[in-house]
């Protein structure tokens, strides 16, 4: 597939194009400076957009033919501002150079509801707490996909819980149309493999995608 990602250097990103080139896939890195991504490959393509909300030309050429876009763009913390929302609604806009319209984003697994089978403790007291603390970066998450769904594209956005750096391992659960029960955690590199995997899963398309070990 010919895919472009943005957020390209960060951690879930970097996972996102080592997996995606070493499939096969040609790939279009969209990063903010491109003296930071340090990953070279005959099927990557290297591009700067310093700001997608304001670079609205660059946006669309990076996509431009493209069979998928992937977004690896996420909050930065909660006193940061909105970051996912605004930049999806950039992609969006740039999203006609897209055949398909097909689109993945990552979310956040509070951003659902608890799922059915959860634990007491997680309903009770993990979900409200986490949900409490850090509230402006779920706002800025339940934005995001609510533009997602009123903006006719083909989309998907992947809810993980606690995200770590551990390896790829490929055991993870999803669950389609919601969050996993009892799924505490999973790794960048699960969620990057996820995220792919999404591509090749039409029951994905418009719909939220809980993943977790």
């Amino acid at each position: 597939m010919r895919l472009t990602i943005f957020g390209a250097t960060g951690k879930t990103g970097l996972h996102l194009v080592e997996q995606a080139v070493g499939r096969g896939d040609t790939v279009t890195a969209v990063v903010r400076d491109p003296g930071r991504f340090g990953l070279r490959h005959a099927g990557l393509t290297v591009v700067r957009v310093g700001d997608p909300d304001r670079d609205a030309d660059e946006v669309g050429k990076a996509m431009d033919g493209a069979d998928a876009v992937l977004s690896a763009v996420g909050p930065r913390g909660r006193n940061v501002g909105p970051v996912a929302a605004p930049v999806t609604r950039a992609l969006l806009r740039g999203l006609d150079r897209v055949p398909s319209r097909r689109i993945v984003v990552i979310s956040a697994a509070p951003v659902g509801p608890t799922p059915d089978g959860d634990s007491l403790l997680s309903r009770a007291v993990l979900r409200p707490v986490i949900s409490a603390v850090l509230r402006p970066v779920y706002d800025d998450l339940r934005a995001m996909e609510e533009a997602l769904a009123a903006s006719g594209a083909a989309w998907t956005s992947v809810r993980p819980p606690q995200l770590t750096d551990g390896p790829l391992r490929g055991g993870y659960r999803t669950t389609v149309g919601g969050v996993v029960p009892r799924g505490y955690r999973v790794s960048r590199a699960d969620l990057a493999h996820a995220m792919l995997a999404c591509l090749d899963r039409p029951e994905t398309i418009g719909q939220p995608v809980g993943v977790a070990d």
